[in-house]
């Protein structure tokens, strides 16, 4: 049972797009209408608030945690503060699927009526049978003294309930609602995953099915969108596996980021974003309205939200079960541009999710080497817990291939004139070998998943096969100490975590 909405002065339930721009140009600072026609608001807030993010639940040892008690002292303020506010109510799904999709609600001040509008672009319309059961209530208005950044976002999974202070960045609506169903998820016996979704019609009489995991800024959502061999771009960001691989996917549109997008490289991404329904976030805009995509003097972080019905997709409902999980690493050293895991080495790289930190983090991850479990930086609990469900749903998943890839860099930093890039043009062709079947693999010596022996017309080998870069450098003895130190740091990350079955632990 969805608890009761706060009173306010005025709700206006559902407004079209058309209101709610027009609300945003009479009330909100820091807006620009760019040279698409769309509108650009030039957020506060940069990205999401892990430090201010806190769970309701009584047990002492949980991560982030508040106690019901003090919730209840928050959400009466948030109450109160909202009585005499002008307030707008977005009503939809989460999920299209019949069987699996969630009724979700938004309740925004008025005078943020960017974020609803934005919301109402990711969410499924509702229908006659839509009963609430997530709901968001959001209030940048109202700051949270005394918490990190005096601002503050509380999850309540016992009546799926996500309140926000003080914050005026879309992703805590939008992740208000997906960290509520990635519980859920867990809670009938699968896993959300921080993916992208795409399919391949026709390899060999079939449609196939990716599933694309990595933190946001490591090229999940441009290897998703980018095609090969026909493939349609089906979700951005969240789909839940289930056992037998069948998937459920989440949002109506998309949430880009929008740093370095780039017509050639990404013109799925590049139209929806540059249509003059799509809302854009902290991009970098000048006042006369011009766009420049490759400026970061504020943040990188910037982000478009746009409707899937404007973009070339395909439909999210019905999707077959999974074929290929491709886990997206940003290295920097000797991690080659794919590699072919076996099973037992699946979960462990899953629980491993190195890659570097981006903006989307904030700046106390951007740059930093990290690992995130899953990739998810939104699970709710022990990430042993995703590992090991992991672990479950693979045994269900015979024909589930799990792939590496390395969208960063091979031999050395940036900046380093002996490193070498993984482009986006060589991460499409090492996806089209993995479907089309064209990688002859074999197993590598020092860590034991399959590298690339050979894959057709691909431009440079040394990104397959990372040994053979610091070989012909003269660097082995540097190649020898990176993969003694990085196998014992792995074995050191996965150890600490209480409950993680032995077999992930010692599969690396």
């Amino acid at each position: 049972m969805a608890i009761a909405l706060p009173e306010a002065r005025s709700v206006a339930v559902n407004p079209t797009q058309a209101e709610m721009r027009g609300w945003v140009l009479e009330h909100m600072p820091r807006i620009t209408e760019t040279e698409f026609g769309n509108l650009n608001y030039k957020a506060q807030v940069k990205a999401r608030l892990a430090a201010s993010t806190f769970f309701i639940v009584e047990e002492e040892n949980y991560q982030n945690r508040m106690s019901r008690a003090e919730y209840n002292e928050w959400a009466a303020k948030q109450d109160a503060y909202i009585a005499d506010k002008d307030m707008i109510l977005i009503e939809g799904y989460i999920g299209p699927d019949p069987d699996f999709q969630t009724a979700s609600a938004v309740y925004m001040e008025r005078t943020q009526a960017n974020i609803p509008a934005m919301q109402q672009q990711l969410y499924f319309p509702k229908d006659e049978n839509w009963d609430r059961e997530f709901t968001v209530i959001y209030t940048p208005g109202l700051p949270a003294p005394g918490k990190s950044n005096d601002r503050l976002i509380l999850v309540d999974h016992e009546n799926y309930v996500t309140r926000v202070f003080g914050s005026d960045y879309f992703g805590e609506s939008k992740m208000g609602g997906l960290r509520m169903w990635n519980h859920l998820v867990y809670q009938r016996g699968g896993l959300a995953l921080h993916s992208g979704l795409k399919t391949f019609p026709d390899i060999d009489g079939e449609e196939k099915v990716a599933i694309i995991l990595g933190l946001s800024g490591t090229g999940k959502t441009t290897t998703t969108f980018r095609q090969q061999l026909g493939s349609l771009p089906v979700q951005d960001d969240f789909n839940a596996i289930m056992p037998g691989g069948l998937v459920y996917t989440t949002e109506n549109g998309c949430f880009a980021k929008t740093f370095g997008l780039d017509a050639d490289d990404e013109p799925t991404i590049y139209g929806g974003t540059t249509r003059p329904d799509a809302w854009l976030e902290n991009t970098h805009c000048d006042p006369d309205g011009k766009v420049d995509f490759f400026d970061d003097s504020d943040t990188a972080n910037g982000r478009s939200t746009f409707g899937l019905d404007h973009i070339r997709h395909r439909s999210p409902l019905n999707v077959p079960p999974a074929n290929y999980m491709l886990l997206l690493n940003r290295n920097e050293n000797l991690i080659p541009a794919v590699a072919k895991l076996k099973r037992e080495q699946a979960a462990a790289y899953f629980m491993l999710g190195e890659t570097k930190g981006t903006s989307a983090g904030g700046a106390g991850e951007e740059g930093k080497n990290l690992r995130v479990p899953g990739t998810n930086p939104f699970f709710f609990d022990n990430d042993a817990l995703q590992g090991n469900r992991l672990l479950e749903l693979l045994d269900t998943m015979p024909d589930l291939d799990v792939y590496l890839m390395n969208t960063g860099r091979v031999g050395g930093v940036d900046g380093d004139e002996r490193s070498k890039k993984v482009k986006i043009k060589h991460s499409s062709a090492v996806v089209t070998g993995i479907v089309s079947g064209t990688i002859e693999w074999e197993e590598d010596p020092d860590f034991g998943y399959f590298v690339a022996k050979s894959l057709p017309d691909f431009p440079d080998f040394e990104l397959l096969r990372p040994y053979q870069l610091y070989e012909r450098q003269g660097r082995l003895d540097e190649y020898a100490a990176i993969v003694e130190s990085l196998t014992a740091e792995r074995r050191e990350y996965l150890r600490s975590y209480p409950g993680l079955d032995s077999s992930i632990v010692n599969a690396i």
